[in-house]
């Protein structure tokens, strides 16, 4: 049994120095600069490192322990599948407060249960940078993968600056959240601006 556990270890450790060697080019700065991200897989070396522990937690009687494994790989899964946890939500007057003082932050409102519309003042904080700082700020309070950010500058002189930018907080721009709909924000919608434009273009 003990050789077993050692053999298991030595694998684990092997993968782990492999994995961690293998960055990719030209990437070294850009390094763990956005907030955790779902929908990317299960982490294999994660996931056997619970299975591992569970096992040991079990020959050792540690109940306690082998539960929070177990949780812990369903909250993996349920990142994996872009499922928020319905356990950690995030409450909407402690999440305003979180974020009101943010460099930029002018003032910020629920849309609906999931679209936070933060306020700024300027275009150069009308940027993804800008979600992520709100995500972080967001971060303690509950799961972040229930929350679309949705950042508009008040202080925009044209239509395309006044366009929102939004963002889930754990997902890449345009997707959303397991059965999270995408709400339109903009009043004008791009296409429609540039159809516009280019019949102005013929008339001149």
């Amino acid at each position: 049994m003990i050789k077993r556990f050692g053999l298991i270890a030595v694998a684990l450790g092997c993968a782990v120095v492999a994995g961690c060697s293998q960055t990719p080019q030209g990437n070294t700065a850009t390094l763990t600069q956005r907030p955790p991200q779902a929908g990317q897989g299960t982490n294999p070396l994660v996931t056997a490192g619970h299975l591992v522990a569970i096992e040991a937690a079990g020959l050792s009687g540690n109940q306690r322990a082998v539960r929070g494994h177990v949780e812990a790989m369903h909250r993996n899964l349920m990142r994996d599948m872009r499922l928020p946890d319905a356990s950690r939500p995030i409450n909407h007057e402690a999440a305003r407060a979180a974020v009101r003082p943010l460099q930029g932050v002018r003032s910020s409102a629920w849309i609906d249960h999931s679209n936070l519309l933060v306020m700024v003042g300027g275009g150069h904080y009308r940027n993804m940078d800008t979600i992520d700082r709100v995500c972080d700020a967001l971060a303690p309070l509950g799961d972040t993968l229930a929350v679309v950010v949705n950042v508009q500058d008040v202080m925009a002189t044209t239509s395309e600056g006044a366009d929102v930018l939004s963002r889930n907080c754990q997902l890449g721009a345009g997707e959303r959240a397991l059965l999270q709909s995408k709400r339109r924000m903009n009043v004008l919608d791009p296409e429609v601006r540039r159809v516009f434009r280019g019949q102005q273009g013929r008339i001149k």
